[in-house]
């Protein structure tokens, strides 16, 4: 356990991203015996641009202005800060050289406004922790001169467009420089090893306390009359991330199914054959509370990845909300599905999925479900952050 310290978190998501964040959760577990300064990423001139009607943006730009507080107390240990400076738009830009100037320049603004709240705060020998924010935070180390900046890796971004052009040279140097690299899969933590021998596997929280099959009290209505078995999904239907193909050929090959799809599209899932099928329910978006509720009426859950660089190493935590309901669950076999091996049935092609999941719904029992419910339950934020203090620990003690 790590107490009375104080720390500087920087990342991916701002504190009000509408869909949450790992970074978010351990934010909180770390304020319940520490003081945290969350602080959201500045805006850039782009954004400012593209999203100047989204009510966020217009709060950005307010407390650019100084019409409003940029330093927000959220709780007892816990503030949250709105940078007042833009940046500028860097990512997409194909000279290495201009990109690494104008990019030390924003470094600087975005040090200057942490700074301003490390002195107002009165913080002391602060621990950075960054989540995967490569860019912005790449000269952090340097400019705050923590006495401990941490790097975490959750997913495998340099494979996704947005960071392609420097994100490889970029993570690699700043997790090189890192006094240690934070991983929620071992995937991701034995590609950290190959820039940093300080480089841990930590796990994964998941709050699955809406994922209870206890406050369940009723049926939604648009799969209540879904015929039965249900194998089924939640989540965003993105091809970059799931199989089309294993989802047609499972309603195709057993068409006394009702496959049904809880959750956003993108275009090729619209475009797909999927549409065309009649056992293949699309249900849409849903709120998070709703969530648990379509859950529930699952007889199988799936986590139908597509296996590419993106994937391989993620964790996926709508596998703990399945399990936490019981839900035998049928996922694509990658390193960091690993950890669930004793609990899940992995596939590694079509054929393996339509007969996992026969398996899935022939074997289940409410022994099995109380297995997965406990297993699940165990990847607390709590057990997550406990574990990322063990390594601060023991790289501070090393580093005496």
């Amino acid at each position: 356990m790590i107490k009375n310290r104080d720390f500087i978190i920087v990342g991916l998501q701002a504190l009000d991203n509408a869909i949450g964040s790992n970074c978010i959760n351990i934010a909180y577990e770390f304020a319940k015996h520490n003081r945290v300064l969350y602080v959201n990423y500045p805006v850039d001139r782009f954004s400012k641009i593209r999203e100047k009607n989204d009510p966020r943006m217009q709060k950005r730009k307010n407390i650019i202005r100084g019409k409003e507080d940029d330093l927000v107390k959220i709780q007892d240990n816990f503030w949250n800060l709105f940078p007042r400076t833009t940046l500028e738009s860097i990512s997409q830009l194909g000279n290495k050289c201009l990109f690494d100037y104008l990019n030390k320049i924003n470094n600087k603004r975005f040090a200057k406004q942490i700074q301003s709240a490390i002195d107002r705060l009165g913080f002391k020998d602060v621990i950075i922790f960054n989540d995967s924010d490569m860019y912005r935070s790449l000269y952090l180390k340097e400019f705050l001169n923590p006495a401990l900046y941490i790097y975490y890796t959750r997913d495998n971004m340099i494979f996704v467009d947005f960071w392609k052009k420097h994100g490889v040279r970029i993570e690699g140097a700043l997790m090189g420089k890192s006094d240690l690299v934070v991983a929620n899969s071992t995937y991701l933590a034995d590609y950290g090893r190959k820039f940093n021998k300080n480089s841990f596997y930590v796990g994964q929280g998941c709050d699955t306390s809406l994922f209870d099959n206890k406050l369940i009290k009723e049926i939604p209505e648009d799969i209540k009359d879904i015929k039965k078995p249900i194998i089924g999904y939640i989540g965003v239907l993105y091809t970059l991330r799931l199989d089309i193909d294993v989802l047609v050929y499972l309603a195709k090959n057993s068409p006394e199914w009702s496959i049904v799809l809880v959750g956003p599209e993108d275009d090729n899932f619209k475009a797909s054959e999927l549409h065309s099928l009649s056992n293949v329910y699309f249900l849409g978006s849903k709120k998070m509370e709703e969530l648990p509720k379509y859950l529930a009426q699952f007889d199988v859950a799936l986590n139908p990845q597509i296996l590419n660089e993106v994937t391989i190493g993620n964790y996926p935590r709508k596998i703990d909300e399945y399990l936490a309901m019981g839900k035998p669950t049928v996922a694509t076999k990658t390193e960091a599905m690993s950890v669930f091996a004793d609990h899940t049935y992995l596939a590694t092609n079509k054929e393996e999925y339509l007969e996992l999941t026969k398996k899935a719904l022939n074997e289940n029992s409410k022994e099995k479900e109380a297995e997965r419910e406990k297993f699940a339950k165990s990847h607390t934020w709590e057990n997550n952050v406990k574990e990322i203090y063990k390594v601060i620990e023991e790289v501070e003690k090393n580093n005496k």
